[in-house]
């Protein structure tokens, strides 16, 4: 069975890469889209995001990462997809990933698997690292080794 995990990934965060790792025991494949989400700031480029999950993604043989255009039910029938899969961090994800879980199903029959975020990096979000990197703070605990320099050269102050 095939799954999409998709996000913006506005970096990539140890929190995604969590859920990644556990949905890739969960399927035989797994594809990481990469979204653009217009309500958010971002900072790192499609590509640059991209680059970053992949990096993030190396040593899983069964998961491999793709751009998404548009809807992602359509990304999914694309890449012949049978579920999607999303983290949930806190009871207001739950409230929207349901939302969505039912638009989707409705939309395209896809089902929609959620998976609590594990305790280590819950409260962890894209947002927060974005933030807490242009203020120079140090999030490389918080985000893999790849993402932690690409913040370090987007924000010079970052302290190690």
């Amino acid at each position: 069975m095939k799954a999409v995990i998709s996000g913006s990934f506005d970096p990539i965060t140890r929190g995604h890469v969590d859920i990644i790792c556990r949905a890739d025991r969960l399927f035989d494949e797994l594809v990481v889209g990469v979204a653009v989400n217009s309500a958010k700031n971002g900072i790192f480029s499609m590509e640059e995001r991209v680059d970053l999950a992949e990096a993030a993604v190396a040593g899983m043989p069964r998961v491999s990462v793709a751009p998404v255009e548009g809807l992602l039910v359509d990304f999914c029938a694309d890449q012949g997809a049978d579920v999607i899969v999303r983290g949930l961090r806190f009871g207001g994800d739950f409230d929207y990933e349901l939302q969505m879980a039912h638009l989707n199903k409705s939309m395209s029959g896809i089902e929609t698997v959620l998976l609590p975020a594990g305790r280590e990096y819950g409260t962890i979000s894209s947002s927060v690292i974005r933030s807490a990197a242009s203020n120079g703070g140090d999030v490389s605990e918080f985000v893999p080794e790849a993402v932690a320099r690409a913040l370090r050269a987007k924000f010079p102050t970052v302290r190690e």
